[in-house]
């Protein structure tokens, strides 16, 4: 068996325990979350993610353990930003404070499966594709300048979203009070309530950020464009990503009740993506940036976009 392989197995294994420990022992159904549950939520999940970085150093060797900590630290960023999308949607619906834990659960784990799939497609069409790679980065760079200027959506409306609109045509909605179902019978007919479809707008919600986040974690670890994937590399791609996920649930109560501290956040993933954009495409020329560097850009963008915003936010209480 190789290293990449016991990497597989140990990785499959501690998720599924995780995953129970989270569901059965951390969370409580129908429970208000609290700011010190989801604090130790946090904790929970990121120590995991951190264990496994030391497992992969271990395993793989300290190149694979940065290109992992890399792209987890990638997809912890932009799943900041994703989360105040998030707490819009839920506000949007009036969900229930008791209801939230138990949507957002499905949300996350609807979210984990489409990210495989799309992870699978993505590496599929790069293998056989290798200038999308060049696609990719144009597009990251496009997406990080108009980022970067983007006004912060104050003003999301599910109701004119696509998702929104596309989950009426499909699905019967019923506007009962859901109290905690997903599935209600009313007048004959069985419909799907509010709280099901925000499980579902979710999910579609991080396809949207899925493709921004799945190139720019592609590009981290894999080598030039030229290059071909090693397994090391897609068991690193996978992991990061799904750990990153499932920490939203809990940075999800711990950031509801401060989204306004963090407004410049925006313009540090901004710069990520530029940054990753760039990246991607001077790969035609041969030039090729170390994920070490990589890794120094991500932190210094974060940080500095997290301590302005608290800087910004003090400033004006003065």
């Amino acid at each position: 068996m190789t290293h990449t392989q016991i990497a597989y197995i140990t990785f499959g294994v501690v998720l599924l325990i995780a995953l129970l420990i989270d569901i059965f022992v951390l969370s409580k159904k129908h429970h208000k979350t609290t700011i010190k549950e989801a604090l130790k939520q946090t904790l929970f999940w990121t120590v995991l993610a951190l264990a496994f970085w030391v497992f992969v150093w271990v395993d793989e060797g300290p190149v694979y353990a940065t290109k992992y900590i890399s792209a987890y630290l990638m997809e912890w960023s932009l799943s900041i930003d994703n989360i105040f999308v998030f707490i819009l949607i839920f506000s949007f619906f009036k969900v229930s404070d008791e209801d939230t834990p138990n949507a957002l659960l499905f949300g996350v784990l609807a979210a984990i499966v489409f990210r495989v799939i799309f992870i699978a497609i993505g590496i599929g069409l790069i293998q056989k594709f290798s200038w999308i790679m060049y696609i990719f980065g144009a597009i990251l760079l496009y997406t990080g300048i108009k980022l970067f200027f983007q006004k912060e959506e104050e003003n999301y409306n599910p109701n004119d979203s696509k998702i929104f609109k596309l989950i009426n045509k499909v699905f019967t909605v019923s506007h009962t009070k859901p109290n905690g179902r997903y599935f209600i019978k009313e007048d004959g007919k069985r419909k799907i309530t509010t709280l099901a479809v925000v499980v579902l707008i979710l999910a579609f919600t991080d396809i949207a950020f899925a493709l921004d986040s799945i190139p720019t974690v592609v590009s981290l670890v894999k080598g030039g464009a030229n290059q071909a994937f090693k397994s090391q590399d897609i068991m690193v791609i996978y992991s990061s990503n799904i750990m990153a996920v499932l920490g939203l649930r809990s940075l999800f109560f711990l950031l509801k009740g401060a989204a306004d501290k963090f407004k410049y956040l925006q313009q540090g993933i901004a710069f990520i993506l530029v940054f990753i954009g760039v990246k991607m495409l001077i790969e035609y020329f041969h030039i090729e940036i170390s994920i070490y560097v990589s890794l120094i850009v991500i932190l210094a963008s974060v940080m500095t976009a997290i301590f302005y915003s608290l800087y910004k936010e003090k400033s004006t209480k003065i």
